[in-house]
């Protein structure tokens, strides 16, 4: 069947074209690796040896080096560079492996379901099939993953192209604590094709090492997007208001404030608004949801900010106790003197009109 071309084409087609194969080697033949060592010039015992020159003595090789590795088997491509990018990730090498730590950003994320929602990510938006997910062992492989590459066309029939046939195996390993893991992978077929047969390829370690990187670098760079676009969300959301509720059970009862809001999201907001309000967070313990805080000025200062009104709470040491309440979407918040007694109740009223303004105001993302 004869094709219709362009004379761009033609002049493509008339040029030789490498394979991939042969842009990992060295040019022209590897009739070096027959040489044979020549012995030194024998010199008569009447005469003086010559000095010879070590400059150009070649080294002996050390005794992992694979032997079988020269001339055409020999890749002289340099070497790829692992790229951990994304938030939270670093390289650990090894002589047997490259691994990708990977640690969590979000205490609220399960990092194992992360990790592997990433690489079904990257898989599924790059169309590459599964073989098999199993994620009580945290391993994923994949199918044959194709890359075809066209290198000679013909005029008149099929054009000749190269075909690389690969499958990968993701192990993912996540430490009993949830905060640390890591990710390695690791080439397990290969295939190589020129104009459909089957080529006789040798991959040496450095050959799979580097197929497995590039690899891991396409993986990580996805899982960078995906953190990225996490801790975006998480900037906006922190970034929203939390309205603040008065809770005044009745006499004798201890009043509070009500967030509506989670622990956490709460906790974040207090540590911008306390120092807002005049008050200097002394220390803070997360595990008990405590504040130690210091005010250090009380009329003069809360007037300057909202007004004449002056309020009876006074300059010294408070503790700001944050208890989750049934609903996980709320949290009580307490204020107590230095001696861990509640404060009078109308103390808790007059500071809410002013902290409650803070918290429900939205604040720019950065």
């Amino acid at each position: 069947m004869f094709k219709k071309v362009t004379p761009i084409l033609i002049i493509t087609a008339l040029t030789a074209c490498s394979t991939p194969i042969d842009r990992r080697q060295a040019n022209g033949n590897d009739e070096f690796t027959q040489a044979e060592t020549m012995a030194l010039l024998t010199i008569p015992e009447s005469l003086k040896q010559p000095n010879y020159s070590k400059e150009y003595d070649i080294p002996p090789v050390g005794d992992k080096v694979d032997l079988n590795v020269i001339g055409k088997r020999l890749d002289i491509r340099p070497p790829l560079q692992v790229i951990a990018m994304a938030e939270g990730t670093h390289v650990e090498e090894s002589s047997n492996n490259i691994k990708i730590i990977i640690e969590s950003i979000d205490n609220n994320v399960d990092l194992k379901q992360e990790i592997f929602n990433v690489i079904n990510g990257y898989l599924t938006k790059n169309s590459i099939a599964k073989r098999s997910d199993d994620f009580a062992s945290g391993v994923i492989e994949t199918d044959w993953i194709e890359s075809k590459e066209v290198l000679e066309t013909s005029w008149f029939g099929d054009d000749k192209a190269y075909l690389l046939r690969q499958r990968y195996r993701f192990d993912i390993n996540v430490k009993p604590h949830g905060r640390t893991g890591d990710v390695t992978i690791n080439l397990i077929e290969h295939e190589e094709y020129y104009d459909e047969d089957q080529q006789e390829v040798f991959l040496t370690g450095e050959d799979k090492r580097r197929y497995t990187v590039d690899m891991l670098n396409n993986t990580v760079a996805y899982m960078s997007i995906e953190r990225e676009r996490t801790i975006r969300a998480a900037r906006v959301e922190q970034s929203l208001g939390i309205d603040v509720d008065l809770v005044e059970p009745g006499e004798g009862i201890e009043s509070y404030w009500l967030a509506k809001a989670d622990f956490n999201k709460t906790w974040e907001r207090l540590r911008i608004v306390l120092p807002e309000l005049g008050f200097d967070v002394v220390d803070m313990d997360t595990s008990k949801g405590l504040f130690y805080i210091n005010l250090e000025e009380s009329g003069g200062f809360w007037s300057s900010l909202w007004g004449e009104e002056k309020l009876s709470l006074q300059k010294g040491n408070y503790r700001l106790l944050l208890k989750t309440t049934d609903n996980k979407e709320e949290t009580k918040i307490l204020l107590h003197d230095v001696t861990d007694e509640p404060l009078k109740n109308e103390a808790i009223a007059e500071v809410y009109n002013r902290i409650a303004a803070q918290m429900r105001e939205d604040r720019k993302v950065r």
